[in-house]
């Protein structure tokens, strides 16, 4: 059985706007027009985010492109899909979501062997104080490498 992950798509907007603390991966469930569209790279995990009602995890927002040869029996791109996760890790995440305030934020989806695995992650959101922080310390550690570069 071949492990190797491919990555179809990230979230980059996820790594600017949260602090993520934990990472989880978890399989999805999609249809058959889906699974095609996640293999010609057609996600977009912009604006998505997951959520546990029920005792279930779910995934909302995730645009995945209609399939260009399924016609009739294609899907709605942005419809809510269900997150695999065992039932310990769904409690786990309930129970940090209402203790912290925390968000669970998809980061990226992959292919890991033959399986559709979404890696997902409890995360803070960044203040605007704190992403403007970040930007100025960026500024500052380019700023010392390239004086340290022309240094030498």
């Amino acid at each position: 059985m071949d492990s190797a992950e491919k990555t179809v798509s990230t979230n980059r907007k996820a790594f600017a706007d949260f602090d993520v603390l934990e990472k989880f991966e978890a399989g999805i469930a999609l249809t058959g027009s889906e699974v095609k569209s996640v293999r010609e790279g057609k996600v977009n995990l912009k604006d998505s985010y997951a959520l546990i009602k029920e005792g279930e995890a779910l995934l909302f927002h995730c645009h995945i492109s209609p399939y260009d040869f399924a016609h009739q029996f294609n899907h709605e791109p942005t419809r809510t899909r269900k997150l695999l996760l065992h039932k310990r890790e769904i409690m786990r995440l309930m129970g940090k979501i209402k203790e912290r305030g925390l968000t669970v934020v998809p980061l990226r989806v992959y292919f890991k062997g033959k399986h559709i695995k979404v890696e997902i992650a409890l995360a803070k959101a960044k203040k605007i104080w704190g992403k403007r922080e970040e930007k100025r310390k960026k500024a500052l550690d380019k700023e010392v490498r390239s004086a340290l570069k022309y240094r030498k």
